[in-house]
């Protein structure tokens, strides 16, 4: 009608002169008058040119069109209006049939003459959205009366699906001009509406994780940690198999079995060297946000999705299926599945019962269960003699001295760690490890594994029996990279692990990180390291590349490992004792001792104690060193520095009961650089101070 109104209004002034001009011309030819009757200026009659003799006819034609024109327009728009009207009406009470339901309660307002109507939940979502017209207060006896002919209703509040009926009921309603004014409530905003949970529970898997990271361990807390540094509003998901929240994996090998915490299996809290108590977690369950709590959280959070295992991944879609069948789209995803340990052929195919006696020493789980059966035994059997063997083997035979638990060890080869020590140093360790307790069996490679009469028997290749109540097996660890078939990500032949840059990025949006990441070192070439420090470098960098820093792995980890309160090594680069190597020793002092070095540092985890500082030119010691002495079998290593050499070129460094020195270290092997005396560079470390 609105339209019709303003087309008539801008026709009549046109259409009233042009019908008194037509009724003149008509009258003039009736009556034939032309000589007394003196007709108005053609120039006032018609836009033509004057002196054509079509001039009227044209005139009729423009007049007539015109009306014709407008009466269309408007019989047009009326049955348009009308037809609109009809299909309005009906689709408002087709919605109300299906969105109402009798629980729902709809605002109510006061019509004309004080009749209440309920208002359409549409219309006032579609009026809602204008910011201007939503009532912030309840309206008094000042606001203006509504005019007589306004449809316009009174927008109505929306109430999100999950706000609550008693929410719902606080929206007020609209007083008439005649009516008192209502007593003011408060009425809640919008946005807590709006995250009320009451209603609509959670789903326990969040289905979005703009970051989400696969794997529980220490490389998954260092990125999450580096992201949220990066972007303190950050959303991340860890996704973890294990029940536990992350937590560090040395003490489970080290300083637990030191504790004097009868109740050490249940508090997992221990005395480090120097002899400050701390939890194996990173941080206490105050820390993470829950897993259903994390896409509604202001500030972001980091959460832990326990007991979870990712089975694919569909890199094209960026999201992944967990074993339960959820799924979870994700924008950045970083993989730190870690590794698996490794078992024996001969265990494996030894039957149930020689399995259920078997511990392969990995989680928490593992140390809990290990703790309980070496109170509960007489005899423990530990297979391998590489850092991990070598270090419970070192722990049970302390144990062993008050409870007279048997602890034997074996390794195929000639000493312990002799795949990472040189000869002389790997033969000396062996003679450590028997002084705490152990029987340590050298050169010997397993056959079968049987169990009769109630015992193992483990059958050596040359004919030596080992009977034993439990075995430990401690032969390596097997990076986990089910994920690479689904996700179409590469596996190195050679090193094992997923291969990766030197950002550590698979492939787009997808970073790997830990003991999984088959990584390029640009000093070292590609590598692939199993230990506590790589894992917290390798996940902060990860972290920082996913939130767009884009740097390469340049720092050069380190990892260390203790024979008791008295005897540890760092190392840094490639340490084979296949290479060449290059040994510089002095005697030691009180001080040359792992719990000298925590108490002089202030921590017993070493990678968290190790300055990121780069060791500026390296200067030698302003003391004169006495002459380093070739180590003869049988010599006491008391403290050293051990060179490995490649093509004459250092490429890794043991710190033998020398502590707090890794940059010096890194720097050499950062410069990459020969050296005709390697005694002269094993000065930097001031290893014949006293």
């Amino acid at each position: 009608m609105l339209k019709c109104r303003t087309a008539w209004q801008k026709l009549a002034p046109l259409v009233r002169p042009s019908s008194t001009l037509c009724r003149k011309s008509a009258k003039q030819t009736v009556l034939k008058c032309e000589s007394s009757f003196r007709p108005m200026q053609r120039a006032s009659m018609s836009s033509g040119p004057p002196g054509g003799s079509s001039d009227n006819l044209l005139y009729y034609l423009l007049v007539g069109g015109t009306v014709i024109g407008g009466g269309v327009y408007a019989y047009s728009t009326l049955h348009g209006d009308k037809v609109r009207y009809q299909e309005r009406i009906a689709e408002i009470v087709s919605r109300q049939n299906k969105e109402l339901t009798p629980t729902e309660l709809q605002p109510i307002e006061k019509g004309e003459g004080g009749s209440e109507k309920e208002s359409d939940p549409q219309i006032a979502r579609e009026e809602a959205v204008v910011p201007e017209e939503v009532p912030c207060a309840p309206v008094t006896e000042e606001s203006p009366p509504q005019p007589p002919g306004d449809n316009t209703e009174t927008p109505a509040v929306e109430v999100p699906a999950m706000a609550t009926e008693e929410t719902t009921a606080k929206v007020p309603e609209t007083a008439p001009p005649s009516e008192a004014p209502p007593v003011e409530t408060e009425q809640p905003p919008l946005e807590a509406v709006e995250s009320a949970p009451e209603t609509v529970p959670r789903p326990e898997v969040p289905p979005h994780a703009p970051y989400l990271l696969i794997g529980g361990g220490t490389a998954s807390f260092a990125a999450a940690r580096s992201i949220r540094a990066r972007d303190p509003g950050a959303r991340v998901l860890i996704v973890s198999e294990e029940a536990e929240l992350p937590y560090m994996r040395p003490p489970l090998s080290k300083e637990l079995w030191f504790s004097d915490d009868p109740n050490v299996n249940e508090t997992l809290r221990f005395k480090q060297w120097n002899g400050k108590e701390r939890s194996i977690y990173f941080q206490p369950p105050s820390f993470y946000v829950s897993p259903q709590d994390l896409p509604y959280v202001e500030n972001g959070g980091v959460a832990v999705l326990n007991r979870k295992k990712v089975v694919h991944m569909d890199v094209r879609e960026n999201k992944v299926r967990l074993d339960d069948g959820s799924e979870i789209s994700y924008e950045k995803c970083l993989i730190a599945t870690g590794g698996s340990p490794r078992n024996l052929q001969a265990i494996e195919r030894a039957g149930e019962e020689v399995i259920k006696r078997t511990t392969l020493f990995r989680k928490i789980e593992d140390f809990k269960s290990l703790e309980k059966i070496s109170k509960d035994v007489k005899s423990i059997t530990i297979i391998g003699g590489g850092f991990m063997g070598s270090e419970l083997a070192c722990a049970l035979g302390r144990r062993a001295r008050e409870s007279g638990l048997e602890v034997n060890q074996l390794f195929p080869e000639g000493g312990n760690m002799g795949k990472v020590l040189p000869e002389y140093l790997s033969n000396w360790t062996t003679d450590k490890v028997k002084t705490e307790g152990v029987n340590v069996l050298t050169d010997s490679v397993v056959k079968s594994v049987s169990y009769q009469d109630d015992k193992l028997e483990i059958k050596l290749k040359d004919g030596r029996v080992v009977k034993t109540d439990h075995i430990v097996a401690a032969v390596g660890l097997e990076p986990n990279v089910e994920l690479a078939k689904s996700a179409g990500l590469e596996v190195d032949s050679d090193f094992g692990g997923f291969r990766v840059n030197a950002e550590l990025q698979a492939r787009s949006n997808i970073w790997v990180a830990g003991d999984a990441a088959c990584f390029y070192d640009i000093r070292l070439g590609r590598r692939r390291v199993e230990h506590h420090d790589h894992a917290v470098v390798s996940g902060r960098l990860a972290g920082e590349n996913m939130s767009g820093a884009n740097k390469p792995y340049w720092h050069q980890s380190m990892f260390w490992s203790d024979l008791g309160p008295d005897v540890g090594y760092e190392a840094i680069g490639i340490v084979d004792s296949s290479l060449p190597t290059v040994g510089v020793f002095a005697k030691a002092t009180a001080k040359d001792t792992p719990k000298a070095a925590a108490e002089e540092s202030g921590t017993g985890i070493r990678s968290e104690s190790e300055t990121e500082a780069v060791a500026s030119g390296a200067s030698e010691s302003t003391k004169t060193p006495s002459s380093p002495q070739v180590p003869q079998q049988g010599d006491d290593y008391g403290k050293g520095v051990i060179f490995y050499l490649r093509d004459n070129v250092v490429v890794g460094i043991i710190l033998w009961n020398v502590f707090n020195r890794m940059p010096i270290a890194r720097k050499i092997i950062k410069d990459g650089e020969e050296h005709t005396d390697l005694n002269e560079v094993a000065k930097l470390f001031n290893i014949h101070e006293d």
